[in-house]
């Protein structure tokens, strides 16, 4: 199936976009075959402002409008203890929010950018969109990731070559109470590192300290830059110390 069968099929859909390559492309998709598309934007404090930017961004781009819903996944005492299926309780608060919104304006299908490349054995998340009844057109279409970024980039979407992003919870381990200071501490942290020229790394915290993992072709610089790195970082964080481990580039 192709992606144009599927919205002949599903001519009308809600779409719950993120700003990131994948549900940026479906909304390119969605725009181009759909009979109407609903675009749906969750803002939560496991967000960074950035990807709140590239949303609008792109929608504004391409001529859609955005529906920009709240949440609060923290209000949710299962979320805020953080276990290991956090995400499950994590996407079903958001999958709500924007099957609620959805259904006021007439929607009665939700979909999202889960792609072909997408290892759903090891997300919980991907339960709850089942549970939700969410359909994901990148994967029934059997379209990758690399796929998905090569029409993007043919399509002129600026997010082709955006690096992944995981929300700002997966920064804290698994166990460890997530609390809005330290949602904050990672997001002003990463926003500092972006601004020093850096694109490509992940920010993890415990207990009060920072470690920067950064893939290969930003490891050595980040090494010799560190003391300017921990100058800035310190405000957010006890300790902040370099993975001697590059870390794998986001796909």
């Amino acid at each position: 199936m192709e992606l144009k069968e599927f919205f002949a099929e599903h001519p009308r859909a809600a779409l719950a976009f993120s700003g990131g390559a994948d549900s940026s492309c479906l909304l390119w998709a969605g725009l181009r075959w759909a009979e109407s598309l609903g675009v749906y934007y969750v803002k939560s404090p496991f967000q960074p402002e950035f990807e709140y930017r590239d949303a609008l961004r792109l929608a504004e781009e391409l001529g859609a409008r955005v529906t920009v819903l709240r949440a609060d996944p923290l209000s949710d005492p299962t979320v805020a203890a953080n276990p290991a299926n956090r995400c499950y309780y994590c996407k079903k608060i958001i999958m709500a929010a924007i099957r609620e919104a959805a259904k006021r304006d007439g929607y009665d299908l939700v979909i999202d950018g889960t792609n072909a490349s997408d290892d759903i054995a090891d997300r919980p998340g991907y339960k709850a969109l089942g549970e939700e009844g969410v359909l994901s057109p990148l994967r029934l279409c059997g379209i990758t990731k690399q796929e998905l970024r090569e029409r993007s980039r043919e399509a002129g979407l600026f997010t082709w070559s955006k690096p992944a992003y995981a929300c700002l919870a997966t920064r804290i381990p698994t166990g460890e109470t997530i609390t809005a200071e330290k949602l904050q501490a990672v997001e002003q942290s990463e926003d500092k590192l972006f601004r020093m020229g850096f694109t490509d790394f992940r920010v993890r915290t415990k207990n009060g300290a920072a470690k920067l993992q950064f893939i290969a072709q930003q490891h050595g610089e980040a090494a010799r830059r560190m003391e300017e790195i921990k100058a800035a970082l310190t405000p957010y964080f006890t300790e902040v110390s370099l993975d001697p481990e590059p870390r794998e580039k986001s796909k």
